[in-house]
């Protein structure tokens, strides 16, 4: 670890904190909610040592990277905008793209808009789902999930925020990474998040360790959540400026890997538009699924050495 290297650009007028090591061909790794660069770290050690220059930055609104105060200032523009001034940074012209949870999100927006700055793209655990026309993200969560599922419950600014303040840090980092449940989230107001996580696992999972807990927790006390909240307020408004991609398809060599016990993968409808053409359809270049036995949502950390195989196996292809 003592070996990746941390340095500060800026980047779409922003000061990005970026940790990277090796050389030899670019891999960009793209973290997600609630997490860092260091969210990557086996996969930064394992592709430097491959012979490639492993990339992995604090997305806007995370860890060192600066946090705009505006809502507003989190579309998917915006966080794609600051990685295209990364790689013009640090001159590449195009790169391998590796994404988790909103990092895979933001990965199918850059696919999307800049399809010419990628080589090929390995994405984990959220799938591309199709633009509804009519209806809005949140909505439509509503009407599938109900006003208590999580993504709905973090749409008011700062009422999670005072949730998550009135928890400790270290037990938040546990709960979540720790989890293995496969219900949709769904935390009603009058239980709240603070009982959610009231009952942690006796002992850490053995892929995670309080020397990770206490780094994470380090950072998200000095940061807040609000940065990476701020993603999910976006939603309706990443629908409304993507209108002119809408019908576009992905086009970029892709494999899609994602735990059985993911909890994206359990929501009702996904491992059917997944394994029965629908998700084939919006991405046209995919060219591998892989379901991980007995993995959940943060398979990069849980599944370190399986993750770091199947990523090498595509993109030593190209």
């Amino acid at each position: 670890m003592e070996k990746i290297q941390h340095k500060t650009v800026s980047a779409n007028g922003i000061k990005m904190h970026v940790a990277e090591i090796g050389e030899g061909p670019a891999v960009l790794f793209l973290h997600g909610f609630p997490e860092l660069w260091y969210s990557w770290r086996h996969q930064l050690l394992y592709f430097s040592n491959k012979g490639y220059r492993a990339i992995a930055p604090d997305l806007r609104g995370y860890g060192d990277t600066e946090i705009p105060s505006e809502i507003s200032s989190y579309t998917a523009f915006h966080i794609v905008g600051d990685l295209i001034s990364l790689l013009d940074i640090l001159d590449l012209e195009k790169v391998f793209l590796i994404g988790h949870d909103w990092g895979a999100l933001i990965a199918w927006f850059f696919c999307l808009f800049r399809p010419d700055r990628i080589k090929a793209l390995v994405n984990l655990s959220c799938e591309l789902r199709p633009r509804n026309p009519l209806r809005k993200p949140i909505d439509c969560l509503r009407e599938l999930l109900g006003d208590d599922y999580y993504m709905c419950r973090f749409q008011k600014p700062g009422e999670v925020e005072e949730e998550f303040a009135s928890i400790d840090t270290a037990k938040l980092i546990i709960g979540f990474l720790s989890s293995r449940d496969t219900r949709p989230p769904c935390i009603p107001k009058e239980i709240g998040f603070h009982q959610a996580f009231a009952q942690l696992p006796a002992a850490l999972p053995s892929w995670l360790t309080q020397e990770d807990v206490n780094y994470y927790a380090e950072k998200l006390n000095k940061t807040g959540f609000t940065g990476g909240l701020n993603y999910y307020r976006n939603m309706d408004k990443n629908w409304e400026l993507t209108a002119l991609f809408s019908g576009c398809k992905i086009q970029v060599p892709t494999k899609f890997v994602v735990g059985e016990l993911d909890l994206t993968y359990n929501i009702p409808g996904i491992k059917e538009y997944i394994h029965n053409g629908g998700f084939k359809k919006e991405v046209p270049s995919l060219e591998e699924v892989v379901v991980m036995e007995g993995a959940a949502h943060f398979i990069n950390q849980e599944k370190p050495d399986e993750i770091n195989a199947h990523i090498y196996d595509f993109i030593q292809k190209f």
